[in-house]
């Protein structure tokens, strides 16, 4: 019997980061953490992509330890798995900056996507559900080890409730937490009287 994935894969080579930065292989990790195993042909099925694509952009993942073989099959009909329930990775040092932030991008344009089509289903989910769906925004001031405190204790909470017991009418519910810094207000006011006072001159 195949092992259980395990919490989290981190990801701190830069070519790794390159490597998940593919709309196909974020799909796929998506795919086999959702429904588990399935061979390139199944998950080429329900992503619209031929067997050949999936299957090569399988191999890659598994370079990088993000999907392994399940056992069993053979060629594109042996089956994938995910090999963690989830993805991380934090920019570490210089090297790592660039292909980071593609990464994020490409994974805050696909979790916003699946929101919005969410928002979409809305009105015609049931009133407990549409009750229940959560939406907010707000803003903090906070300092970068305040920022990362936040982060795991909010994890943290996620995990509290990842292995309770499955209950009647439970569903999948997709989470995406982001937080971020947003522009230093005093830097652009410097900036922008540093401008001033050259135009006046």
């Amino acid at each position: 019997m195949a092992p259980e994935p395990r919490d989290t894969v981190e990801l701190t080579d830069p070519r790794a980061l390159r490597a998940l930065a593919h709309p196909t292989r974020l799909k796929l990790v998506a795919l086999l953490r959702r429904h588990g195993p399935m061979t390139a042909t199944q998950a080429g099925e329900r992503l619209g992509e031929s067997p050949a694509s999936c299957s090569y952009h399988l191999r890659q993942l598994a370079a990088w330890d993000l999907v392994e073989e399940a056992g069993g099959g053979r060629g594109r009909a042996r089956p994938w798995r995910a090999t963690a329930r989830s993805t991380s990775w934090q920019i570490t040092g210089p090297e790592v900056a660039e292909p980071s932030a593609a990464l994020s991008a490409i994974v805050a344009r696909s979790q916003m996507d699946e929101m919005l089509r969410a928002i979409d289903r809305l009105p015609t989910e049931a009133p407990a559900w549409q009750r229940a769906q959560q939406l907010t925004d707000t803003q903090l001031v906070l300092t970068p080890d305040q920022l990362e405190e936040l982060g795991r204790r909010l994890l943290e909470l996620f995990e509290a409730y990842r292995d309770l017991p499955e209950a009647s009418g439970a569903r999948r519910v997709g989470l995406f937490f982001a937080a971020y810094a947003l522009p230093d207000e005093a830097s652009s006011l410097r900036k922008d009287a540093s401008l001033l006072r050259k135009e006046d001159a």
